[in-house]
């Protein structure tokens, strides 16, 4: 599995949790820088950054991706729409939490959210 990382580079703690969670052996880790100009469109911004992952359009269909959302909300809420264009699908994303009792902020995986299995449940329900 091939993680995109939007936010801060990973913890080998948190790179360990993460083979866990996935139950399979993660093959990679892109890194991708998610500052955006305020003063500009949001759009071709994100573009860009997908365009920085360097998959081709067959990669982006057919390899296992993992997304670690970018924390500013409209970036996240754009990347996703891009994301869903190009794969096909909604990707699978990263939740991490808050370690508690430490002096130094620290997170930990939480979970990998399925948001295609969401969408489908969510579908029911119309």
């Amino acid at each position: 599995m091939q993680i995109l990382n939007f936010a801060h580079p990973f913890t080998e703690a948190q790179f360990a949790g993460l083979e866990a969670l996935a139950g399979m052996k993660i093959t990679g880790v892109t890194d991708i820088s998610s500052q955006i100009d305020p003063d500009k469109a949001i759009e071709p911004q994100i573009e860009a950054m997908l365009d920085r992952a360097g998959l081709n359009p067959q990669d982006w269909q057919t390899k296992p991706l993992l997304i670690n959302l970018p924390s500013l909300n409209y970036s996240a809420a754009v990347l996703l729409a891009q994301l869903h264009g190009r794969t096909g699908y909604f990707p699978p994303v990263l939740r991490l939490r808050p370690v508690t009792g430490g002096i130094a902020p620290r997170f930990e995986t939480a979970e990998i959210l399925n948001l295609q299995a969401m969408r489908e449940r969510a579908r029911e329900k119309r």
